[in-house]
């Protein structure tokens, strides 16, 4: 390994390189837009999922809803376009029977679908906003961001019936005073005094309530309306791991049969699976990420051989060369190795101006990205480890690689060379 470091050595490599400067300059692009292509596709898709993490941060990427609308097929009786109304007592039923809902929220809402909305005041200022009846759950599933100094509704809002509410920026804007805090203050829902106890900021992704309404303890809703039992859509999580395509058909399969709907009946119970939505979303990403790999490693491998070919045309070239130095002594292993760290050396080259090209190109997209609402992307980047495995799996390639040329230099005998004209 000695000759490594010697002077002769990369004399030898340079003057190669300058006798065939224009091939040499286009096997070392061939090569680093393999390594370019790979981090500029893995940064864009690790962009994406940036962006999806961002979009859906605070969501629980597992969940789904399910309400009820008409049947669309008589059963046992009943006829077709009977109204179907979901219970407070199918909550317990499908928590307990169904092992994968990890939470399960029953909502009420007045406003949107539900009737006129409630006129809600303070002193002079009114409006009229969506109220919704909610349980401490609903946090866990569609996490809300409340301002400092609040809270979201809990266990002991719910048991104690409290006459408190959260309320949306807008709400609170149009209310309350710019340097006024809300908090502690009570404002009057359809002429019931309700305590603010915090405050909601509007989502910038995914918003189903908006910020121009209001959620109060499901207790206080039922008693204040007179829904009863009632409940007119559940918000659902399932564990992680759990199949929410699966539980989506098992949740239906058990609303069906307690509210005496046929099995066949698809119209009955509507739900928006964000389980699967997200599903795709995701698997998306991932096939963008094998894209990536398999492109960028096909260019790579394209490039590196075109680093060995123009060796061969080298070592063709230095016949007379390579002759020369075996009969004044050179070892096979010297000739090998000085080929060898010739390839290695290219590309090694044209890894790292590869890397740096596609560093540069992914900072510019993130800087046009940056600020960029409605699309879910930000931050394009690529670990340090992955780009260092890259890198050596490319001089792995060339020393393999490299191994032809130095072969058929080794294989010249020092009498046939000097004979080469």
């Amino acid at each position: 390994m000695r000759f490594i470091f010697e002077r002769d050595t990369w004399q030898e490599i340079f003057g190669s390189i300058r006798k065939n400067k224009v091939r040499t300059v286009i096997t070392v692009i061939g090569v680093l837009w393999g390594i370019f292509v790979y981090i500029a596709l893995s940064g864009a898709t690790k962009g994406l999922d940036n962006g999806f993490e961002r979009e859906f941060q605070g969501i629980a990427n597992n969940s789904m809803f399910v309400w009820t609308q008409q049947t669309s097929m008589p059963y046992e009786g009943f006829k077709i376009g009977r109204p179907v109304q979901l219970k407070l007592d199918d909550v317990e039923e499908l928590r307990d029977k169904l092992p994968d809902i990890q939470f399960i929220a029953p909502r009420n809402v007045k406003g949107i679908f539900g009737g006129t909305p409630p006129q809600v005041s303070r002193g002079m200022k009114t409006g009229s906003y969506t109220a919704f009846a909610d349980y401490p759950e609903i946090d866990k599933i569609f996490k809300k961001k409340i301002y400092e100094g609040g809270r979201f509704l809990n266990e002991s809002d719910i048991n104690k019936e409290r006459r408190v509410c959260v309320i949306g920026e807008r709400v609170r804007n149009d209310l309350f005073d710019r340097n006024e805090d809300p908090i502690g203050s009570y404002i009057k829902v359809d002429n019931v005094s309700f305590q603010v106890i915090g405050i909601y900021k509007k989502s910038e992704n995914i918003d189903f309530e908006g910020d121009n309404s209001l959620m109060m303890p499901y207790t206080t809703y039922r008693k204040m309306f007179n829904t009863g039992d009632n409940v007119g859509l559940l918000a659902i999580a399932a564990y992680d791991e759990a199949d929410i395509v699966a539980l989506e058909k098992d949740v239906k399969r058990m609303l069906k049969r307690k509210h005496k709907v046929h099995p066949d009946d698809e119209r009955a119970f509507g739900s928006f699976n964000l389980g699967e939505a997200f599903a795709k979303m995701f698997g998306f990403a991932k096939g963008l990420n094998f894209l990536s790999l398999f492109v960028g490693l096909a260019t790579i491998i394209a490039g590196v051989i075109a680093i060995g070919n123009i060796l061969l045309i080298s070592v063709k070239e230095r016949t007379r060369e390579l002759g020369v130095r075996r009969a004044l002594g050179a070892t096979p292993g010297e000739v090998r190795g000085q080929i060898l760290l010739e390839s290695v050396f290219l590309t090694i080259v044209a890894g790292i101006l590869g890397i740096i090209l596609g560093a540069f190109v992914l900072a510019i997209i993130n800087v046009m990205t940056q600020g960029s609402s409605g699309f879910p992307y930000t931050n394009p980047t690529v670990p340090i480890p992955y780009i260092f495995v890259a890198l050596f799996v490319m001089v792995a390639l060339g020393t393999l690689i490299g191994l032809i040329p130095a072969q058929r230099a080794v294989s010249i005998k020092p009498i046939d060379a000097l004979r080469e004209e």
